[in-house]
């Protein structure tokens, strides 16, 4: 565990730091008390148990915030919180983003119940910060405990920890001399809170400055305009590597046929176990840096979401990992519930969202049914249909159910020519109707899932062509996806909140109602 300082060093660029400190306020203290204060600041060599200020990283300007553990075991109380709520508030004024490093006991216990109400404006000055569209990205050290875990430790946008920290609410001691046993080894790690979904990653701080730098370059830099305008093969145009974009409605204009694949062909097709999937379309974009779980102690492996630049536009992407799939492995409440943290943070950094369709269902069972999958499926479509920031939905394989569903309603959807979407897989809807399987081609016919009848009902807007098959050329195809993906967000930055809430009401209003 390094100093403030020594954090600071490592953070920002050499000499760019700019100290925002002013002296401590001052708070009503027993001659004890100013002792403490007074030994502290000799011992750390700082006047308080936080720094704040300003820096370059990379040469992009940030609001900094760190902790000094030698201070009173970074311990928050009047002083310190008056001096986070300050520069939380000067960030938010000059529209930087926010980076904090908490490390502390938590609650200064000399100040009693009024340090401890501190959590309450420091909370509501990151959630002002916050809501005016400024990120703000947490780095936790060792230890992060109590109060300051509970409040500006556990609201970053995106948080990682140092490897092998203590992170968590009540420590150990206090836990020992409260209940007369040992707290559980292992829980209160950030290697832990990792793999339970409570912060996104655990690295030395020089992967973490590489981490923010790249976040930033998502969320703060803007679209750039899209490359090879000038015959870049791998640019999808209209009539150029996607078939006609724009909803037709059932009887309109007739859409070419993809070679004429049937539905079921194309269902077949999608279960391919070498077609290529959201991590292969991922590894053709720039400034990825990959988000883990709820952040509220859930996790689940068959879901995928990052920060990205499809060609030079900025994204959240989420979707099915079809890598992390299996018959034992299916989606679950988790999964949405990771689904809306991403169309939160979507809208709360005001960047678009993507979202990747390739599912053969969500989780059966009792696990599932009792921690809420239904309820998550209907909360994920309807802040989808009410998101307000530009959304692009990728029909890339199988959409087999509510877990599709629940990431289909957006400003503008794109299919893979093999890709189909259905209330059941075909199978299931064949036990339903002939109380066997084996009419599952003719139901998948009859049900006009493949990409093609999508696109003729007014559900998909442009489809990106396989030739034949993406598992046969997974570069070429991840690339055309890419592209086309890039092209409707560039589109769709164009126009304002508004205009996209409106075409989306209508839309989806109109749906299965032709012309």
């Amino acid at each position: 565990m390094g100093t403030a300082r020594e954090l600071l060093g490592e953070l920002l660029d050499p000499g760019s730091f700019v100290s925002w400190d002013r002296p401590p306020v001052a708070v009503a203290a027993s001659a004890e008390y100013r002792e403490d204060l007074l030994a502290a600041a000799a011992v750390a060599g700082t006047d308080e148990a936080v720094l704040t200020g300003e820096g370059l990283l990379r040469g992009r300007r940030v609001a900094v915030i760190a902790c000094e553990f030698a201070f009173l075991a970074g311990s928050v109380g009047v002083a310190a919180a008056e001096r986070i709520v300050s520069a939380v508030e000067r960030a938010t004024e000059l529209g930087l983003p926010l980076l904090a490093s908490p490390t502390s006991g938590g609650t200064r216990m000399q100040e009693g119940t009024v340090a401890f109400v501190q959590m309450v404006k420091v909370a509501g000055a990151l959630a002002t910060h916050k809501a005016a569209g400024h990120p703000y990205l947490v780095y936790l050290r060792d230890p992060t405990m109590g109060g300051v875990f509970a409040s500006w430790g556990s609201l970053g946008h995106m948080t990682f920890a140092e490897p092998g920290a203590l992170v968590g609410f009540l420590g150990p001691r206090v836990y020992r001399a409260l209940y007369g046993k040992k707290f559980p080894e292992g829980v209160q790690t950030a290697e832990n809170l990792y793999r339970n979904g409570v912060i996104d990653g655990v690295v030395p701080i020089p992967v973490f400055r590489r981490i923010a730098h790249r976040s930033l370059a998502v969320l703060c830099d803007g679209p750039l305009p899209l490359p090879g305008k000038d015959g870049d093969p791998h640019r999808s145009k209209e009539g150029v590597g996607c078939l006609p974009a724009g909803p037709r409605e059932r009887g309109g204009p007739a859409l070419p046929d993809a070679g004429g694949v049937h539905a079921w062909q194309s269902v077949l097709i999608s279960r391919r176990a070498d077609r290529p999937g959201i991590r292969e379309l991922l590894r053709h974009v720039t400034d990825r840096v990959p988000l883990s779980g709820t952040g509220q102690g859930e996790l689940d492996r068959t879901v995928v979401h990052a920060l990205a630049r499809f060609r030079g536009q900025p994204c959240i992407v989420f979707g099915h990992d079809r890598a992390g799939q299996s018959p034992e492995n299916t989606m679950g409440p988790a999964a949405l519930r990771e689904a809306r943290r991403s169309m939160h943070l979507a809208a709360e950094l005001r960047v678009p969202l993507v979202l990747v369709i390739d599912t053969a269902g969500a989780a059966l069972s009792r696990e599932a049914e009792e921690r809420g999958l239904a309820p998550e499926i209907a909360r994920c479509i309807a802040d989808l249909v009410t998101l307000d920031t530009p959304t692009v939905s990728v029909l890339l394989g199988q959409g087999t159910g509510g877990g599709a569903l629940a990431l289909l309603p957006a400003d503008r959807v794109l299919a893979a020519a093999n890709g189909w979407l259905a209330p059941l897989p075909p199978e299931g809807a064949s036990e339903i109707v002939y109380r066997d399987t084996r009419h599952a081609p003719k139901l998948a016919a009859a049900q006009r899932i493949r990409a093609l009848d999508l696109a003729a009902d007014g559900i998909v807007d442009r489809i990106v062509p396989e030739y034949p098959d993406a598992a046969d050329e997974p570069v070429d195809f991840a690339l055309r996806m890419v592209a086309a993906i890039a092209e409707e967000l560039a589109g769709l930055t164009s126009r304002s909140p508004g205009d996209l809430l409106a075409a989306r009401h209508v839309r989806y209003r109109r749906l299965g109602l032709g012309s």
